[in-house]
């Protein structure tokens, strides 16, 4: 549940989704990541608002590296309203910098972020809401390039220790419910239990996202706080039209009004609440499940789960007894209750499965998208649903007898409880799923006793199957791709066999089968229709300059699969493959590679000075000192090293790895870090490496500005066409070897005659290895 309608008349004294739309127009007028101008001007901008609001505001800068390599000078914009007590802060936080490469405008991510927090205090601040707690408000730069802006804050930054709860907003699409997301290193039974008084009107999360969550790896500023402060809190994202996420679609067009409402509903309830609130109490080691229902909060201990299931499990045993002994009930028709149930759960689950990687050769375009969710995505998970739909009735059509729905029910409670006992002992955040379970067995057991079927008793004691179990079915795929839209199937066979009561009561199946199943195809034929490009729904595309400067040779390159009149104006109808650019991988979120390249004309490009400060030894230890500097406006520098090569004491800028314990330096692959440059500033390394190691080191020079440089005088993309997301692109980008600087060596040449010494200037000799 979200809010539907968002009225432009609200007192200044409650949140205002006009007003906060309006600041996130102002914020996404340009793409504004870190090295632009324009993140000069967001964060320009960000500080006048909140001297608008009558504070004061202060700026940290640094350099931090974190464990994923990236290197970056983060400017973080900070402002502090004081409370009455000398208590734990409450931070507001949200990140202001737009993703690298993808020309994405940040209006969701995390633009909806900063609106949110803008308007929210604005309107407390107005109200002079009275609050014991102080409130610090943290909009974290390069949240986008490693989570640096929080990491410079959380080690850095005095006022990080004072903090007791953080309230971070964030965004993975454009439009949805906002999921509520727990961050704790503890038990979060505090955190549920806060939550729950601060009573927000429109709760959406369950423990089961919170205990996935726990256990993938996560990437949300708030994840930096809890790992290096041992501070905990509360993610707000919204998911859906994940295809935005990271491109240039994402603007304030695309933003769902709506979801920035929801976000409105959260934070005002919640600051109003934490900021008298002791926030100490948040801090306890059990575990609660939970879950929403509309406009509802539910919650229970952990240890509540395993005690539900005996209860369920010894209940359904004693109807089937029951059931037995009044001869409602048979053996060999519970036994015949299995064939339906397997045959629906494997034919709709391989069914689907296949269906989908059929699509995707039918369909090649639907590789051009990264995140694996098409624009018609919802069209196929609704054509997929339906089909399930229409296989379920029809193996129930043909494989139960009449008047013995009862029997055949035996099987799907049986399989629910086997569910809920592996949730038990494994993933018990999803402990909430019995409760389905009883309103089924209460349903079976109503039959038994009474050995009547009530129509309107089995609608009502069918909702909470609806309500807790239906809505996986959609989130799934959001979240994950479509890729896994046969766990969906396999979830709607799930959520059918315990409404089979329900589904009883359809006479003849076998039409409802066919009805279902043509309004499925009706579904594929949308997706179908909708599974072309159009401006607002955008094919992705790359094209990267690459000059090798050591062999004085150029390629265009790319990554896409499927190359489209654009690209092929470029690299021809026949390109090469990319292989040999992929032997020093690039970052990528999807692990992407080059797949083409074509030889493209060499360009006087101003190569980097490269300077080895120090280089000397010491016992087996060779230390080195290297300064890059560029000689043209640039953006981003990747750094590889063999991966025989064992650094010890390495920094960069000043900064040390974070996640770096004791001197040696933690690596994967041949990166060394990717350094994002701001303002133009060289790169300075220095380490130790073995002295027996052969130095092999290259550089990556990167500029985000192919498609403005004019040196390249490249076509503009087609309406229809956008910038490939999470991948280096539109660069103009210099290869090159590192290699020590040439020095000369004065050889004295003595000359007897005379007895006067010569100097004799000899040819460069480049010290390498010592």
């Amino acid at each position: 549940m979200m809010p539907q309608r968002t009225s432009d008349d609200v007192p200044l004294s409650e949140f205002s989704t006009k007003r906060a739309f309006t600041q996130v127009e102002a914020i996404s007028q340009q793409p504004h990541y870190v090295g632009s101008k324009n993140h000069e001007k967001v964060a320009e901008y960000l500080q006048q608002e909140l001297q608008k609001l009558g504070l004061e505001t202060s700026i940290q800068e640094g350099y931090t590296l974190t464990d994923w390599g990236n290197l970056v000078k983060s400017k973080n914009i900070l402002a502090r309203i004081k409370g009455t007590q000398n208590s734990k802060a409450l931070l507001l936080l949200t990140h202001y910098d737009s993703a690298p490469h993808s020309s994405s405008y940040g209006a969701s991510d995390a633009g909806s972020g900063v609106a949110t927090i803008l308007e929210s205090v604005r309107a407390f601040l107005y109200a002079k809401t009275p609050h014991k707690n102080d409130i610090i408000i943290l909009f974290s730069d390069a949240e986008e390039l490693g989570l640096n802006g929080a990491a410079l804050f959380v080690t850095e930054h005095h006022w990080a220790k004072e903090i007791g709860l953080v309230l971070n907003f964030e965004a993975r699409g454009s439009s949805g419910p906002s999921y509520m997301l727990m961050e704790t290193n503890n038990g979060n039974a505090g955190l549920v239990k806060e939550f729950a008084a601060a009573d927000a009107p429109f709760p959406v999360t369950n423990s089961l996202m919170y205990s996935i969550y726990k256990m993938l790896p996560n990437d949300t500023d708030l994840t930096v706080f809890r790992e290096k402060g041992n501070i905990q809190g509360y993610n707000f994202a919204f998911i859906d039209d994940h295809y935005n996420y990271h491109t240039a679609q994402d603007d304030s067009k695309h933003l769902d009004k709506n979801t920035l409402a929801h976000q409105g509903t959260y934070l005002m309830p919640l600051l109003n609440y934490f900021s008298n609130a002791n926030l100490n109490t948040t801090q306890i080691t059990n575990d609660e499940v939970y879950f929403t229902i509309p406009y509802t909060f539910i919650h229970y201990p952990f240890s509540w789960v395993l005690p539900m299931l005996f209860i369920a499990l010894i209940l359904f045993v004693f109807l089937i007894f029951i059931g037995i002994g009044k001869r409602i009930l048979s053996f060999p028709e519970i036994i015949k209750g299995f064939v339906p149930l397997l045959g629906s759960i494997i034919t709709t689950g391989l069914l689907t499965y296949l269906g989908w990687k059929g699509l995707l050769l039918a369909y090649p375009q639907y590789n051009d998208l990264l995140n694996g969710f098409t624009y018609n995505g919802h069209a196929y998970i609704a054509a997929f649903v339906l089909l399930s739909m229409a296989i379920c009735l029809a193996f129930y059509q043909k494989l139960s007898a009449k008047k013995r729905t009862m029997n055949y029910y035996v099987a799907p409670l049986f399989l629910w409880l086997v569910i809920n006992g592996l949730i038990a002992f494994y993933l018990q955040g999803a402990g909430f799923l019995i409760i389905p379970v009883y309103f089924a067995i209460f349903t079976f057991g109503f039959f038994i006793v009474t050995q009547k079927s009530s129509v309107l008793l089995n609608l009502i004691l069918g909702i909470p199957a609806l309500l807790l179990i239906a809505p996986f079915i959609q989130m799934f795929p959001i979240g994950l791709g479509l890729k896994v839209l046969f766990g969906s199937a396999i979830l709607t066979v799930l959520t059918f066999v315990l409404l089979l009561p329900v589904f009883d009561t359809f006479v003849k199946k076998g039409r409802w089968a066919l009805f279902f199943l043509f309004i499925s195809i009706g579904f594929f034929a949308k997706a179908h229709y909708e599974s072309g490009y159009e401006k607002g729904k955008a094919k992705s595309n790359s094209l990267v300059y690459i000059y090798d400067a050591d062999k004085n040779k150029a390629d265009w390159v790319t990554y896409d699969k499927n190359l489209d009149y654009w690209t092929k104006t470029y690299l021809g109808e026949n390109p090469k493959e990319g292989v040999s650019y992929n032997e020093t991988p690039l970052f990528s979120k999807y692990a992407s590679k080059f797949t083409f390249a074509t030889e493209a004309p060499v360009k006087e490009l101003a190569q980097p000075t490269i300077e080895f400060l120090k280089d000397s030894l010491s016992g087996n230890q060779r230390y080195l000192k290297i300064k890059i500097s560029p000689n043209r406006r640039v953006n981003r520098y990747d750094i590889f090293a063999s991966e025989k090569i064992v650094f010890n004491d390495f920094k960069a800028n000043g900064a040390t790895q974070l996640e770096q314990q004791g001197s040696k330096m933690n690596r994967k692959g041949k990166k060394i870090l990717s350094y994002y440059v701001v303002n133009n500033e060289p790169l300075e390394m220095q380490f130790t490496i073995p002295k027996s190691a052969l130095f092999d080191m290259q550089l990556l020079e990167s500029s985000f500005d192919l498609m403005a440089n004019p040196l390249f005088n490249i076509a503009p993309r087609a309406s229809w066409m956008i910038p490939t997301p999470f991948v280096l692109n539109d660069a103009v980008v210099i290869k090159k070897r590192i290699k020590p600087t040439p020095k000369i060596i004065e050889v004295p040449v003595f000359i007897q005659t005379t007895k006067i010494i010569q100097r004799k200037v000899v040819a460069p000799v480049v010290k390498d290895t010592l």
